[in-house]
């Protein structure tokens, strides 16, 4: 309770309780916190009357409590007491500067005489006897007060209610004020702590529902109470909040309560924002290692939730964290709970948003410092395990080109431990270290070449690994397998780590191409190639990622080995591609798809599939533009390409990657055949251009585009137009009727516009889609191509007009009037092709600039040729459309004139056959019959 007057103000006459006129005065509104009685405003005991006559002293009298025995209580009345309330912990204490006085009846000794003002020694006395008793009364008050807190804590030992939780949070911040003062308040406001790690108790079901937003305030509040300078009480929150994950019901519930759920105040402290105040609350306890332990341990039990970790992102808990690896720790408990928690919000966040908070020059160097330490003096495998899930956090920071990897030289450190081993080359930075062959040491090692290859994506780190020869150390594993290189390594981790080296090879080989060649990776390539199509005995072990499906087999070897050729040949480099080709590698990679042919007649996946496609790729690469090797391919690669193409199409939708592999069949096709007379010959003698219209008659739109472009380029064969005409698909369809179909369907899917029967539409824009008409006229530069002319390239149109003109569009067979309007078309593509450029042109001048006269008139004139044209052939498709109709006409009534005769003829024989049935059963009429006819012969005569 705030202090009010001021000591020695004299009171007024005829107030208070006291009978005695020198009783000091005491401020208004303040009372004797001890005193029940409402009003009462003495600290002491309280007398009945009035005071006496006499000149008004101001007295200073030791203090005294109630109900000591020694002077009357307060009204007369018996002391009551709060006992076990937590009101009681309220109660404020009595102003400090003036001490309660007792009545000089009660103390007669204490009581001045009448006279003089006292002097000043006399004084000093009095206010000393003030200050000792008001000393002790706080002394008795404080005593009441831990008291009470042994009660509340005694009777909460089971728990604390939710309806009480608003309280106790006030207890606690009294008590945490009173911890400045005096320490005695430590041990009670700890207990009260640990109370708040029990189950809270509910009533109702409900009671979750309706304190949730008091108890998470409650929960938040504890964080806040980190605040308090005392390592007892800090610790004792992180133990509560620690024991949040494991909590034990109590041996005794109170009467009419249950405990809430198990996950309840872990919710809570969601809501509360714990996390966050604990991560903040890292700041006060930066050189107290105990409590910097305790409130990590509390955290990582709070980082297991997503809600969490998303608060303590906002603290930049992951910098924060990140700091503290490399701290002064005997036990080693800072840095493995400092990396629990960041792998929890890697696992739980955004993994861009951590990086981004490790990425400063201070984290990097504190990750370096404790990984090194680890890696230099971590003999524990408890210490190894921690080192390579550093070295995971260190690899996610190089994939960040901001994190100041190559500054802090982490990565040259990384790159030369990766290699060291192989190498062999003695290094400063790793001086006496030597790894051991454990399962921890072949996981750094992989950890180790998994930074090659995120390097490797990094430009600025291209000269390091240059520098610290990652490609000879890369090669080392480029080898049988029939003598390990390392034995120490069992067979099934060596395979592993040799896997792993060759896929990272296929990473660094094409940033590295003048080591690549130095170290005449080539070669050692196709030996190993050679090596893997051999009938050596090895059982491969198939366990890692990079060996799946080469269990027992060496196409894992094989197929990481093709990946480095593909990535290396990709590059189309002239030097790499002639050492390739002189030393037989098209050959070879012949071999190898026979190989895999006949591994695919025993059991046809996945593995077996990528690899005939990758060899299929290297050959194009090999190939393309280079007639010698083209001729080197020709019979040979004829005869495994067929196979491919004959592909059953239902094939195409397994999941295997048959279309893949289809489609580097095609391209090999390209590449490797078209060009060389020698191989076009042999192609078509293998019937190869059938097999390619089979496959555009599936009107697939993937294969179509490539496989038209191919019969296009064929066409420059005077031999292939005669087998394309021969062709004849299903109910007898022709080539020119597919490729007619195939150009109507393309339209459709444009949204050309035609009417009804295909005729154009749009006589000023015959052939353009409707994205082309909605397209607004945006100038270019010269050297730009307009959309009309990239248009050409997205569609088939441009190829289908090709290869039509390769055939002719006259005496094409097969054809009806409606495959006749469309040709039309087709037959004046290029004319409406230029005549959409001059549109555009048109278009883009007059939004720049007015032209002269003169060329107003040529535009005009030109974009009437083009309209004209349209026009032409729409009349011409209107004629053939009549014709055809005229020609119905015709057909229909030669048709209407057979049926005619046929009635009339059958109408003739009816009548003869009743004429004839007359005559036989009725006399009469055969009688006139012959008398008719007896008349007709003498007639005649």
């Amino acid at each position: 309770m705030r202090q009010r007057g001021r000591t020695g103000a004299r009171r007024p006459r005829g107030g208070g309780h006291g009978a005695h006129g020198g009783t000091p005065a005491v401020p208004a509104g303040w009372r004797d916190p001890r005193c029940p009685r409402r009003g009462c405003r003495r600290a002491g005991g309280h007398r009945r009357g009035r005071r006496g006559p006499g000149p008004r002293r101001r007295e200073v009298a030791p203090p005294r409590s109630h109900g000591n025995g020694a002077g009357p209580r307060c009204g007369g009345g018996r002391r009551r007491r709060r006992i076990g309330t937590m009101s009681s912990l309220a109660v404020s204490e009595p102003p400090a500067s003036r001490a309660p006085s007792r009545s000089t009846a009660r103390s007669p000794a204490l009581s001045p005489a009448p006279g003089p003002s006292r002097c000043g020694g006399e004084r000093r006395r009095n206010a000393s006897d003030a200050g000792a008793g008001l000393g002790a009364v706080q002394k008795d008050l404080e005593k009441e007060q831990l008291k009470t807190l042994k009660k509340v804590v005694k009777h909460f030992e089971n728990g604390l209610p939710l309806k009480d939780l608003a309280q106790i949070i006030e207890i606690l911040n009294l008590c945490a004020e009173k911890m400045n003062e005096q320490e005695a308040f430590t041990e009670p406001l700890c207990e009260l702590i640990k109370l708040c790690g029990l189950p809270f108790q509910k009533k109702k079901l409900s009671d979750e529902v309706s304190y949730s937003v008091a108890v998470s305030n409650c929960i938040a509040q504890l964080g806040y109470l980190m605040r308090v300078p005392s390592s007892q009480v800090r610790i004792q929150i992180c133990k509560c909040v620690v024991s949040f994950y494991n909590t034990e019901l109590p041996r005794k519930l109170l009467s009419g309560y249950q405990p809430t759920s198990a996950n309840y105040k872990i919710q809570m402290a969601e809501l509360g924002g714990l996390a966050e105040t604990l991560i903040l609350s890292l700041t006060l306890v930066e050189n107290q290692l105990t409590e910097k332990l305790w409130v990590l341990k509390a955290l990582q039990h709070l980082s297991s939730s997503g809600v969490n970790c998303r608060l303590m992102m906002k603290a930049q808990a992951a910098s924060r964290l990140c700091l503290y690896l490399n701290g002064v720790d005997p036990s080693g408990q800072l840095v493995f709970r400092s990396s629990e928690i960041l792998w929890n919000l890697l696992e739980n966040t955004s993994k861009e948003e951590v990086v981004n908070q490790l990425s400063s020059l201070e984290c990097v160097y504190a990750l370096k410092e404790v990984f090194v330490d680890l890696l230099m003096h971590g003999f524990r495998h408890y210490d190894r395990q921690l080192r390579n899930d550093l070295l995971v956090i260190a690899t996610l920071l190089a994939e960040n080109p901001a994190a100041p990897m190559i500054e802090s030289g982490f990565t040259k450190l990384l790159i030369v431990l990766a290699t060291f081993t192989e190498a062999k080359i003695p290094n400063p930075l790793i001086k006496g270290l030597k790894l051991t062959y454990s399962y921890e040491d072949f996981e750094l090692k992989k950890l180790l070449f998994n930074v090659i290859a995120v390097l490797s994506k990094d430009p600025c780190a291209v000269q390091l690994l240059r520098e610290n020869y990652v490609m000879p150390a890369l090669l080392c594993y480029v080898k049988p397998n029939q003598k390990p290189g390392f034995h120490d390594w069992p067979a099934a981790q060596y395979e592993e780590l040799q896997l792993h080296a060759i896929a990272i090879l296929a990473s660094v080989a094409p940033l590295l191409v003048d080591k690549y060649l130095s170290c005449q990776a080539n070669t050692l390539l196709l030996v190993f190639l050679e090596w893997c199509i051999g009938q050596d005995p090895f059982f491969g072990q198939g366990n890692s990622f990079h060996g799946t499906g080469g269990r027992g087999n060496k196409l894992a070897q094989m197929r990481c080995s093709l990946r480095v050729l593909r990535s290396v040949v990709s590059l189309y480099d002239d030097a790499v591609n002639l050492n390739l080709c002189d030393q037989g590698a098209i050959s070879q990679l012949l071999d190898i798809l026979k190989y895999a042919a006949n591994k695919s007649k025993e059991k046809e996946d996945a593995i077996v599939l990528e690899i005939q496609a990758d060899t299929l790729f290297i050959l194009s690469a090999l190939c393309e533009n280079d007639l010698h090797r083209k001729e080197l391919f020709s019979y040979e690669g004829v005869d495994i390409l067929i196979p491919f193409i004959q592909m059953d199409p239902k094939r195409l939708y397994s999941g295997l990657g048959h279309n893949c592999l289809l489609f580097s069949a095609l391209d090999c096709l390209w590449s490797c055949v078209i060009g060389c007379y020698i191989a076009e010959d042999y192609f078509l003698e293998k019937q190869g251009i059938f097999l390619l219209l089979d496959l555009l008659a599936l009107k697939q739109k993937n294969l179509c585009n490539i496989i038209l472009g191919i019969l296009v380029e064929f066409c420059d064969n005077p031999k292939t137009t005669l087998h394309i005409s021969t062709w004849r698909g299903e109910k007898d369809q022709t080539a020119a009727n597919l490729l007619i179909e195939l150009w109507r369907q393309e339209e459709l899917e444009l949204g050309v516009k035609r009417d009804r029967y295909g005729r154009i539409a749009d006589v000023k824009r015959p052939i353009a889609s409707s994205f082309q008409k909605q397209q607004e006229v945006i100038p270019m530069p010269a050297n730009c191509p307009s959309f009309a002319i990239m248009e050409i390239s997205e569609n088939i149109r441009a190829k289908l007009y090709s290869l039509l003109c390769k055939l002719g569009f006259e005496n094409l067979p097969g054809l009806s009037a409606k495959n006749f309007v469309t040709l039309a078309i087709i037959q004046r593509y290029i004319d409406f092709k230029v005549g959409e450029v001059w549109t555009e042109l048109c278009a883009e001048i007059k939004e720049e600039f007015r032209p002269v006269t003169s060329d107003k008139e040529a535009l005009k004139v030109i974009s009437k040729i083009s309209e004209d044209t349209g026009r032409i052939v729409a009349a011409l498709q209107t004629e053939v459309l009549e014709s055809q109709h005229h020609q119905e006409i015709q057909e229909e009534e030669k048709t209407y004139t057979k049926i005619q005769a046929i009635h009339k003829q059958r109408e003739m024989v009816n009548k003869s056959w009743k004429n004839f049935l007359t005559r036989t059963s009725k006399y009469e009429a055969l009688k006139v019959r012959n008398l008719s006819d007896g008349a007709r012969f003498t007639f005649t005569v």
